[in-house]
């Protein structure tokens, strides 16, 4: 009866130890934050921007900077479906969209404008 109890409290306390991992963020809590980008395959050769989105009542809004830190544009919508986020901005004089797609807790996949690959980062903060 003893060596019963002992694995019946064994196998609960590995049920709840699978069950209690750290559920990850979705939507516009993942995204929230910047993120460094490279879209590989422009004309103009690889480019790389970083995306600053400020979360507020679970949509994005923010900007689109170059590599030196320059405002390129402010995003006009953030469209987010499920694991996906698709971000409408102007750059250049042409209105584009980047479709940024969740790959794991810090990095993307994606493509602007459904013709060149991309791929980024989450920006780490500096301390």
């Amino acid at each position: 009866m003893r060596r019963l109890n002992r694995l019946y409290f064994g196998l609960c306390i590995l049920l709840l130890s699978i069950h209690s991992q750290a559920q990850s963020k979705k939507g516009a809590d993942y995204f929230a934050g910047k993120w460094n980008v490279l879209v590989k395959g422009l004309p103009n050769g690889d480019t790389k921007m970083s995306f600053v989105f400020d979360e507020k009542d679970s949509t994005l809004s923010g900007m689109v900077m170059d590599s030196t830190g320059k405002q390129i544009s402010k995003i006009d919508s953030v469209v987010l479906t499920g694991m996906t986020a698709t971000v409408y901005f102007v750059a250049q004089g042409y209105d584009v969209n980047l479709v940024m797609n969740r790959k794991d807790e810090d990095h993307i996949t994606g493509s602007l404008m459904g013709m060149f690959d991309a791929e980024g980062d989450r920006a780490k903060a500096s301390q």
